[in-house]
């Protein structure tokens, strides 16, 4: 009894601890942005916000997290290549949150950050529980391929919670959910120093969110959502994909399922669509929200539901036994599946209604086209002799 109080002091001491910490480096670091420029102009339409606002807020939560998680962790050669790679990160974001950054580039910086916990702090998914029910085995080694997997796996999530920071208070508030959601599923399976660092991280995003809830003072910025994204990408591989019971897999994609499902069909739209995977449009879920008549708190109030119901399956998951789990992941993937073919079929259908609209237009402005040619040519006709 006096050990579990002992952790639950510790936690409560790490979340609240780093969430006063941010609420107070929230205002300097907004001084800074507006000294250095780093300000978000709305200049497209993906934009919601009407006025400059700054960014770089990803900075107090960095600073936050990294102060008391040394005071108060328990930091391993594992988490240090973890804190190493995410200051990689976040001095990538502060550079791209001042002058807008290549994707390539930061696609490259970014598979750099990732691999140092994978190589040097051997940081990897190295096995999850067989999908195949009729298999003898029990785990899918992954061997050799563990480290680009794995490499894969951070800079996917890195970006994915990137993707998703189109509204105020929307990526740090599902951030917040996914970390208190990996909290309990670390005290459940007893990772209690994961546990410490990930209430740390929690904390930060809640002292953060007064200045970013909508109206938002100021932004998180590229600092900090991917490092927000790096973080809970190495955190699931540090904590979730290590309980080896059955479809532990599924438990860290349900936990970051929003970013996951929004990123996987950005991308499958603008290929379908002949674009690249990394240009930018208008078409996250939280835009499709906004286009259906919903306000941006209506919206963020949407989608931290939806986030909070992932993390509620993800903590069943972990407590139930294997037929109920099995049951939840098939409704889940069928869920999934249904909304895939609706979502893409809404998908055709606006683009054929697009281009029907494109050619409707074309064949308006030729029609004008004649009848201001027609009158031109009736002149000269009638100056002939």
């Amino acid at each position: 009894m006096d050990e579990i109080y002992l952790v639950v002091v510790k936690v409560l001491a790490a979340f609240f601890a780093a969430g006063l910490l941010s609420f107070a480096l929230t205002p300097p670091v907004k001084k800074l942005a507006h000294r250095i420029g780093a300000i978000d102009v709305p200049k497209d339409a993906r934009r919601m916000h009407k006025k400059p606002i700054p960014r770089l807020g990803g900075l107090a939560i960095y600073l936050s997290f990294v102060v008391v998680s040394c005071l108060m962790g328990q930091w391993t050669r594992q988490s240090i290549t973890i804190l190493l790679g995410s200051a990689i990160i976040v001095i990538l974001g502060i550079f791209d949150d001042r002058n807008a950054l290549g994707a390539k580039f930061k696609f490259v910086i970014q598979l750099i950050a990732a691999a140092i916990p994978v190589i040097f702090g051997n940081l990897r998914i190295e096995l999850i529980t067989n999908p195949n029910l009729f298999s003898d085995q029990l785990y899918l080694q992954f061997g050799v391929l563990s480290i680009p997997i794995t490499i894969i796996w951070i800079v996917a999530i890195t970006n994915a919670v990137n993707l998703i920071d189109g509204l105020d208070g929307l990526a740090v508030g599902v951030s917040a959910i996914a970390c208190m959601t990996m909290l309990a599923v670390s005290l459940l399976i007893g990772e209690i120093p994961i546990a410490i660092l990930l209430a740390a991280l929690a904390g930060a995003c809640v002292g953060f969110m007064p200045f970013n809830l909508n109206p938002a003072s100021i932004f998180m910025g590229d600092t900090g959502s991917t490092f927000l994204g790096f973080m809970l990408a190495t955190m699931s591989i540090q904590g979730m994909f290590k309980v080896y019971a059955i479809i532990s897999f599924a438990v860290p994609f349900l936990i970051l399922g929003l970013p996951i499902f929004d990123t996987a069909f950005a991308f499958t739209r603008r290929i379908l669509s002949g674009r690249s995977p990394f240009s930018a449009d208008r078409g996250h879920v939280h835009h499709r929200l906004i286009d259906m008549g919903f306000n941006q708190k209506q919206t963020v109030a949407i989608l931290y539901i939806i986030s909070t119901i992932l993390g509620l399956l993800a903590v069943v998951l972990t407590t139930s036994g294997e037929f109920r789990a099995i049951v939840m992941v098939a409704v889940v993937l069928i869920t999934i599946v249904i909304g895939s073919i609706v979502y893409l079929s809404a998908e055709r259908r606006k683009m054929r209604y697009h281009e029907q609209q494109l050619q409707e237009e074309l064949k308006k402005r030729e029609l004008a086209e004649e009848k201001t040619d027609k009158p031109e040519e009736e002149k000269h006709s009638e100056q002939k002799p």
